[in-house]
């Protein structure tokens, strides 16, 4: 096998980066440690893994990173610390599935902001792709919603997931704009760096234990970093400098799926036949998204 043939396309990374991000629902389950702490160790590992690879072998570039970019690339470092913030407390309150669900609404505001913003062109296939998959998202949360009752607490879970959804379009349309200029490593640092210092804030105004947690919780941290952060938002990062940012967005609509299967397997929640075709569904929306990206990309048979 030669070497070309193994090298990672965009969509094959994107693929990957997906699962990786759905273990963690279930890593996030599985700790007794407050939400904001378990969000707080997750980033500041995953940014102790990049960093030295940024320092390292990209020094001069961040001489070079302008005011522009460095203050953006914090703002996205920001709205991440919120989405982990609202997000991991919203699993606290409601259900994987739901949670999960909920918070993949972005591709609406991701649609929005990368007309108004980033002047990308959004085609109207896309955005049925978009639809399609928004109501797979739906029928997921609905069919698990009919396994428990509504009540203020499940309410206040699915709006914190909702709050994660909007940050988390301001994260995805960020990295969209800078990492044409600025290469992963030194974009993802700052990032990384400005989320954990944030989120270090939020753990001290909650009042919470910075260091009093078992051997189990630190491993469970350090799973949430390589997992969820390198091989999940680390490569969406890097595929986002090649990949439209709507695509990304609709193909991280599979994490429901992942976390939603991986929750049968590890917690034994059980998704009932709504759940199972929303996914479906979903899967469905991603593959329009994706086939209509192929068709602008590939020139007819005449060359028009």
């Amino acid at each position: 096998m030669r070497a070309a043939d193994l090298e990672v396309t965009p969509a094959v990374a994107l693929a990957f980066a997906v699962f990786a991000a759905s273990t963690s629902a279930i890593l996030v389950r599985w700790s007794a440690a407050p939400s904001s702490v378990a969000a707080f160790y997750r980033v500041l590992f995953t940014t102790a893994i990049v960093a030295p690879i940024a320092v390292v072998w990209y020094r001069e570039e961040f001489a070079r990173l302008s005011r522009r970019d460095l203050g953006f690339a914090v703002v996205a470092g920001v709205a991440l610390a919120v989405h982990f913030a609202s997000w991991f407390e919203s699993l606290n309150h409601t259900s994987v599935a739901a949670s999960v669900t909920i918070v993949q609404t972005q591709p609406i505001f991701v649609a929005a902001g990368a007309a108004l913003v980033l002047g990308e062109r959004v085609s109207r296939e896309t955005v049925a792709g978009i639809a399609i998959a928004i109501v797979g998202a739906m029928a997921m949360s609905l069919g698990d919603a009919g396994e428990a009752p509504v009540s203020d607490a499940t309410l206040f879970g699915n709006a914190l997931a909702a709050l994660g959804a909007i940050t988390v379009a301001a994260y995805v349309l960020a990295g969209r704009s800078i990492r044409q200029r600025v290469s992963l490593f030194p974009y993802v640092t700052v990032v990384y760096a400005a989320c954990a210092a944030t989120l270090f804030v939020l753990v001290g105004v909650q009042g919470h234990d910075y260091v009093a947690y078992p051997g189990r919780e630190w491993l469970l941290f350090l799973g949430m970093a390589v997992g969820p952060g390198v091989f999940g938002h680390t490569v969406v990062n890097w595929v986002l400098k090649h990949l439209e940012s709507v695509v990304v967005s609709v193909a991280w609509l599979g994490e429901p799926i992942g976390a939603t299967l991986l929750a049968l397997v590890f917690l034994a929640e059980v998704p009932d036949a709504l759940t199972v075709l929303g996914g479906l569904i979903v899967l469905a929306g991603i593959y329009a998204t994706t086939v209509e990206r192929e068709r602008r990309r590939t020139p007819s048979a005449d060359g028009s």
